[in-house]
């Protein structure tokens, strides 16, 4: 009730699905079974919809796909996203900057949790939290 006002006293036109018809031949919108095992594991879906009922007000939208999971919010040019996959068994997270941190499974451009780490929760909390307060932004052209 209350993300139907929301929504129409934005005047959006953002639907919360992709129309099948703009999906490409080859997309997929679900997971495959070893990547929906990891997600679930990590309870990133749980921590991503909590953070969407509690921080966006449910304008939150997320998208499957066969090697991971999309959290995005934000219209036009305010689009954001939390980016997860699973590669070799680990969940990947997209993040915002482009070179090393002080993590010490950073890569540069993500984040790479090994099982130890993705079924730590105060870990996964530590880094949902840290990638929803910068969250990756949209470039114009995608």
């Amino acid at each position: 009730m209350i993300q139907q006002m929301i929504r129409e006293e934005q005047h959006s036109s953002r639907a919360l699905y992709i129309p099948e018809k703009d999906l490409d031949a080859q997309a997929t919108t679900q997971m495959s079974p070893e990547v929906a095992q990891v997600i679930e594991d990590s309870k990133l879906r749980k921590i991503l919809q909590m953070f969407n009922r509690d921080y966006v007000y449910g304008q939150g939208r997320f998208d499957e796909y066969k090697d991971g999971l999309i959290f995005k919010w934000g219209d036009g040019y305010s689009r954001k996203h939390i980016w997860a996959t699973v590669e070799d068994g680990n969940l990947v997270f997209e993040t915002s900057h482009f070179k090393k941190c002080d993590k010490s499974y950073c890569t540069g451009t993500h984040h790479v949790l090994t099982r130890d780490l993705y079924t730590n929760w105060d870990v996964i909390n530590q880094e949902l939290g840290d990638l929803f307060r910068r969250p990756v932004t949209e470039r114009t052209e995608d």
